[in-house]
């Protein structure tokens, strides 16, 4: 039977049967699959090492009749241990992984793999600040499923000035101008730089970066629970 080979992140793990567990992965090549990890319980397993949570793991797989497939081999490939460090980004990791798996269908685009491997990253490195982990990876969601907001112009298809306050359209998905807005033109701008990120450790070297994550945080949820959520 056909070995297939790629790299995997943990998405979740449950137990199965009396020494087995059904492990999720997203990877590169080949989406959202799930595998059964066969003695994964038993002490000395040597699959046991290689598909732990928040981890980059080199992993070989077959197909089988259905739609679970079994770990032949797995291999720890990175490690990121700083997240185990702090139980505010356990919980974040938590809550990263979690999304994934449950707003993508099998086999979903190597997209969602590159989001998440960015997002282990900047966990590990304690300098970023969760909020701005959590505003990007949101945002990156939204982009990768075709829903990012319009920031250059309003639902009418004029430009945004750059003075004056804005509200934020949900139905157009765009600002619009409004004297009592919460948001300025720094907010969008920073918007911006946000949705075209492919790392959240651009938004930290950014001067009031956590700043304008909390005023936006709100904004990009309910974007996040309009679109991804339903």
């Amino acid at each position: 039977m056909l070995q297939l080979r790629t790299s995997a992140i943990v998405l979740s793990r449950r137990n199965y049967r009396e020494t087995d567990r059904i492990i999720t992965v997203i990877t590169p090549d080949y989406g959202k699959i799930s595998l059964v990890a066969r003695g994964t319980r038993v002490l000395k397993s040597k699959l046991a090492g290689g598909i732990e949570l928040f981890t980059v793991d080199d992993i070989n797989f077959v197909r089988g009749k259905g739609d679970l497939a079994t770990l032949v081999s797995s291999r720890l490939k990175t490690n990121y241990p700083e997240i185990i460090k702090s139980i505010d980004r356990v919980r974040l990791g938590y809550e990263l992984l979690s999304s994934v798996e449950k707003l993508t269908e099998s086999g979903a685009e190597s997209e969602y793999f590159d989001l998440l491997h960015a997002a282990l990253e900047g966990l590990n490195d304690l300098n970023i600040d969760n909020v701005l982990i959590r505003l990007w990876f949101n945002a990156r969601m939204i982009a990768i499923s075709g829903h990012a907001p319009n920031l250059v112009s309003n639902s009418n298809g004029k430009p945004l000035t750059a003075s004056g306050r804005f509200i934020f359209n949900s139905d157009a998905m765009s600002f619009e101008s409004n004297a009592g807005g919460r948001f300025g033109i720094d907010h969008i701008k920073y918007l911006r730089i946000v949705f075209a990120s492919g790392k959240p450790n651009v938004l930290a070297r950014i001067n009031g970066s956590v700043k304008f994550a909390q005023d936006l945080s709100p904004l990009v949820n309910l974007m996040h629970s309009l679109h991804l959520s339903s």
